[in-house]
């Protein structure tokens, strides 16, 4: 994997998380929350993130149910990447995302924020969380190169 900067995201239909982290490092950090209603306007969010971080690599978390099956979200956050991977020409990989949003809500309590307060960084935390996990994985599956 190239050294440099990585984008995360968590896909939703209303919101799209971000998070950044260096290769280096490998440590991760909440960036912003894309609140954006159409593909365009939120594919124009992203490209301006990826104008001014220049990252290396995107990953998207994969939302499945606890056992690992895979659900409706599973398929809308795959076809999100595809089209990152089709429009960006960056590698794109695909990150466990079971809990994170759980996982966000308790640290985010932690610091002392109600579910009102925290509401709008939590998308942010549980891309962060994606992409802290993504990380500390021993493989990084990315998706096949898009077809010439």
């Amino acid at each position: 994997m190239p050294e440099g900067t990585v984008l995360a995201f968590d896909f939703g239909e209303k919101r799209i998380g971000v998070a950044t982290g260096e290769t280096l490092l490998a440590s991760a950090h909440p960036l912003t929350v894309i609140n954006a209603e159409s593909n365009d306007d939120r594919l124009a969010a992203i490209g301006r993130l990826i104008d001014e971080w220049r990252p290396v690599q995107l990953v998207v978390g994969l939302p499945t149910h606890a056992d690992g099956t895979p659900h409706d979200m599973t398929r809308l956050a795959t076809k999100f990447a595809e089209r990152l991977q089709r429009r960006f020409k960056l590698p794109v990989a695909l990150a466990d995302e079971r809990l994170t949003s759980l996982d966000a809500e308790a640290r985010l309590r932690e610091t002392g924020r109600n579910s009102r307060s925290a509401k709008p960084l939590l998308d942010a935390v549980a891309a962060q969380l994606i992409l802290q996990t993504w990380f500390e994985s021993l493989h990084h599956v990315n998706l096949a190169p898009p077809a010439a």
